[in-house]
């Protein structure tokens, strides 16, 4: 077995007043806030991508998506782990379990985590049994805290094996 942590964190651009709709764990969250990023900015699939490419001893997803690339510009994160997923595959991985974990004081996200955990199941061709998903604050403390912006954990278990993942 082979296990993988992944780490991402990403600014939030200033407010302006207007209701945004930010990408979290491949499902669109309501913020007052957008994500400032190269993709969607979405810190939870961007940290999972992390863990499985360190569990495979593949690289980080810098690597294989350079935010200097501007075919990565806007890029859904969905379609990135889509690629993460194929390449995990291909060496001979399949997915134990993933376990994830969003920082964050706003926006609240505890009416969206099964929407999270089923949406990355799909993306990932495995069982919702397979993912976790949660969320903590850091009760202000930290650019979290102050507001400034939004990290992710993830920690995935991968086993050998031929069956691929989608």
């Amino acid at each position: 077995m082979r296990i993988g942590h992944g780490y991402d964190v990403h600014r939030f651009a200033e407010p302006d007043g207007e209701p945004k709709m930010i990408a979290l764990g491949g499902v669109e969250v309501p913020s007052d806030r957008a994500i400032i990023a190269h993709s969607d900015g979405d810190v939870m699939i961007h940290a999972l991508c992390d863990a499985l490419l360190g569990a495979a001893g593949l690289g980080d997803i810098g690597h294989h998506f350079p935010d200097t690339d501007p075919a990565y510009k806007g890029i859904s994160s969905r379609k990135l782990l889509t690629e993460v997923i194929e390449k995990i595959a291909e060496n001979g991985y399949v997915l134990g379990n993933a376990d994830l974990t969003l920082v964050a004081e706003k926006p609240k996200v505890a009416r969206y985590i099964e929407s999270m955990r089923q949406q990355l199941a799909a993306d990932m061709g495995t069982e919702i049994t397979q993912i976790n998903v949660k969320a903590t604050t850091t009760e202000g403390l930290g650019f979290e805290g102050r507001g400034e912006g939004i990290a992710a954990h993830a920690v995935v278990l991968l086993l050998p094996g031929q069956e691929k993942l989608i």
